[in-house]
């Protein structure tokens, strides 16, 4: 069984690729190598805003199924055309999906972020972006409804996944932890859902190889039931540590994320803004149903994720 898996060399994908490489032939496409460089082998480097090289890559190995991954996903951007790679790059993908006769199912990786948290979406075709980011992916989401393959298809919309080979900016939450940095936030403590890659991987899979044809159906928030709550989350990772996490007043947190808005105007980082207090003190709870009706059974706890990805840290 052929599976192409585009944005391989990125933190979900690299995850699928290590659960996939040792049952299926996978070829593997991205423009950065792989993280692991046992992976390489099956590793091609190729942009997919390139019509002409994509189609190429992916007519020659002729897959069976398609995994796409493959996005530009920081915050940074200004405007849409920064995120090329989630638009081009997701029609150029639909325009090569029509020649390949042989393929039975394609699944295109979209974002929870097509709607700000604390909105709920009344069905597939409900968007409430508020990042240019998320207006990319609400182009991603038009773009496969409007190129509909003629094999099984669906859209994964990964919520906030977390674990081994992660970056920004859930690695931050873990790292602030492990530096003693992370406080908790007066009494405001919110609930969100998030995904522990491990099982993330899983739902993905059943995804990929189960039927999907229902058009009402389409798409499929990836995480965990139950939701997180951020203060037991934190309160878990530093106990594994061997510590307690401090409190402290919403009100001071508020002041200092207003430095962080006056120093980002500045272009200079800063670990706080008001967008990301907003954030983390604002409720997210994504309805998982139909996901859960086709990947019943995630493989790990929260506990058994933290203490895995605990243990990447230590040596990453």
């Amino acid at each position: 069984m052929k599976v192409l898996i585009t944005g391989s060399s990125g933190f979900i994908g690299t995850n699928v690729v290590l659960a996939f490489k040792d049952r299926f032939d996978i070829l593997c496409i991205d423009l950065q190598p792989p993280k692991i460089k046992s992976l390489e082998d099956v590793w091609i480097k190729v942009d997919i805003t390139d019509l002409k090289a994509f189609r190429q890559a992916v007519v020659e190995f002729n897959p069976d199924y398609i995994l796409h991954l493959a996005a530009r996903t920081d915050l940074d951007g200004r405007e849409l055309g920064d995120y090329a790679a989630n638009i081009v790059g997701v029609c150029n993908l639909m325009k090569i999906a029509s020649e390949l006769f042989s393929l039975k199912k394609i699944v295109i990786t979209s974002s929870m972020l097509v709607c700000h948290a604390g909105y709920y979406p009344q069905n597939q075709f409900d968007y409430a972006p508020t990042t240019i980011y998320g207006e990319s992916k609400v182009e991603t989401e038009k773009a496969v409804w409007a190129n509909k393959p003629m094999c099984d298809w669906a859209i994964i919309r990964p919520t906030s996944i977390w674990g081994p080979w992660f970056g920004v900016p859930y690695r931050n939450f873990f790292d602030m932890v492990l530096k003693h940095r992370y406080i908790h936030i007066g009494y405001r403590s919110c609930t969100k859902t998030y995904g522990y890659v491990g099982n993330s991987v899983y739902q993905i899979e059943q995804i990929l190889f189960n039927d999907t044809r229902d058009e009402n159906k389409k798409v499929y928030y990836i995480g965990d039931n139950p939701a997180t709550n951020i203060e037991e989350w934190g309160n878990e990772i530093a106990t594994e540590l061997g510590f307690k996490i401090k409190r402290i007043p919403y009100c001071l947190l508020k002041i200092v994320a207003y430095v962080g808005d006056c120093l980002k105007l500045l272009s200079i980082r800063f670990p706080m803004t008001s967008f990301r207090l907003k954030n983390m003190t604002t409720d997210n709870i994504i309805d998982l149903s139909d996901t859960y009706e086709l990947a019943p059974n995630p493989p790990y706890s929260r506990i058994e994720g933290v203490r895995k990805t605990l243990d990447w840290l230590r040596l990453a």
